[in-house]
């Protein structure tokens, strides 16, 4: 075999292997391609995705609405009720009071 001969069958021989990885990366591409049926699957899937996404994300602000009304809530009936224990101490005291103002003036007759 001389030398210019050994360069075309090498040559060939590249070109054979081209030509197959070639052929094979087309076949793989073909096969793993999705079909259209399975795009628009996707594509429904996708939107169904992001439309849960979407009323999660409002149910958390409805969620964090509630829960600050809920706070200033409860707030607001803790101030009522140290108004009213306030309130009820007053009354004690006075009650407390007019009984000592009461036995005072009895004691004195």
């Amino acid at each position: 075999m001389t030398r210019s001969e050994f360069i075309a069958v090498t040559a060939l021989i590249l070109f054979g292997a081209f030509v197959l990885g070639w052929i094979a990366s087309w076949l793989v591409h073909r096969v793993t391609r999705p079909a259209r049926g399975d795009m628009s699957e996707l594509d429904r899937m996708a939107h169904q995705l992001h439309e849960a996404e979407e009323a999660r994300d409002a149910a958390l602000a409805q969620t964090r609405e509630r829960e600050a009304a809920l706070t200033a809530r409860l707030a607001g009936t803790q101030a009522e009720l140290r108004a009213a224990m306030e309130g009820l101490r007053d009354s004690r005291t006075e009650v407390e009071e007019l009984r000592d103002y009461i036995e005072k003036a009895l004691a004195r007759r």
